[in-house]
């Protein structure tokens, strides 16, 4: 594999960024430091997180920075991780939050809960419309300038905002979103592709991406109405993409399948890979097991006729 260069950062990564969304949720600790060994054993080095991952389970709080901050703390191997997390989701104040304040007092929970002193991606979660977006990379540079954080990238930006936010940096020679993570697969993907795809082209931003695997549904495990209740979210999933559209790249993920004797989730993740100015899809396991399996993923490499098949269907 080639480490690709994360905009026009210092940090470079493999074609894979392990997702922590599920840890501490669908993952307890001992599973989840066994998935990231089993990660970094195959040579990838980047782990994405949010400061609010996963508050959505009772009773949890920030439970991916804090085991993600153990597992570094036991390995001793935090010079060899790079650390991606998010800050400016609803945590418990009610309403996203990228007001300069507010981002100089959730750093500092985001440090402690990592056992670091720095953060080598700090991304900007949701868009925050009661916040001028020069304050918030105003606070940006102000980390970056303390220590706290090596670089910074944004999520959930369309063209507009995005754009906003370069000519910002330019215009003030201050830090710029080196990365933008959208959601973007084979199914979902006016979210990047288009306008936010094409900026990211010519200023160099690099995409890495969630829901790679459109919940699971690009597994080719959701064919049917009756396959539904394969999983707890199997209904949502089945609603949402098994139409005309899910069932033509379903077909052509089979036939890939069948020529390159890859599974269907490790061509979707290398589809996204193929991209342009796509560093990575994000993707989460829960089980060893299901780690080799990205990782193969990752390594893949899809002819031109695999891509065209592939893109077209999903049109």
């Amino acid at each position: 594999m080639t480490k690709r260069r994360l905009g026009r950062s210092d940090l470079y990564i493999e074609p894979l960024v392990l997702g922590t969304n599920s840890v501490g949720w669908t993952a307890d600790e001992p599973t989840s430091f066994a998935v990231f060994d089993a990660f970094f054993a195959e040579g990838f080095n980047a782990l994405d997180t949010a400061d609010s991952y996963s508050r959505w389970v009772p009773g949890n709080d920030s439970e991916s920075e804090k085991i993600i901050g153990r597992w570094m703390k036991e390995r001793g191997n935090r010079d060899k991780v790079l650390v991606f997390t998010k800050v400016g989701s609803d945590m418990g104040q009610g309403h996203k939050d990228l007001s300069a304040k507010y981002i100089e007092q959730a750093v500092e929970g985001s440090l402690k809960r990592l056992q670091t002193d720095y953060i080598d991606l700090y991304q900007s979660h949701w868009p925050d419309v009661n916040t001028p977006q020069e304050e918030t990379l105003r606070a940006h540079e102000k980390l970056i300038k303390a220590g706290k954080v090596r670089f910074i990238g944004t999520s959930n930006h369309d063209e507009r905002l995005l754009s906003e936010a370069l000519e910002i940096s330019k215009r003030l020679g201050i830090p710029r979103y080196e990365t933008i993570q959208n959601e973007f697969n084979l199914y979902t993907r006016n979210k990047f592709e288009g306008p936010v795809q094409d900026l990211c082209v010519r200023e160099e931003i690099s995409g890495v991406h969630y829901y790679g695997l459109a919940s699971g549904f690009l597994s080719g495990k959701y064919r049917s109405e009756a396959d539904a209740g394969k999983s707890l979210r199997g209904k949502g999933i089945v609603a949402k993409y098994l139409d005309a559209r899910g069932k033509r790249i379903l077909a052509a993920l089979d036939a890939v399948s069948a020529r390159t004797g890859a599974a269907l989730a490790e061509i979707a993740l290398a589809w996204v890979a193929a991209q342009p100015a796509v560093a990575a899809p994000i993707a989460s396991a829960t089980s060893v097991a299901q780690v080799q399996s990205l990782v193969r993923g990752a390594r893949l490499r899809l002819s031109d006729d695999d891509l065209k098949e592939l893109t077209d269907a999903g049109r």
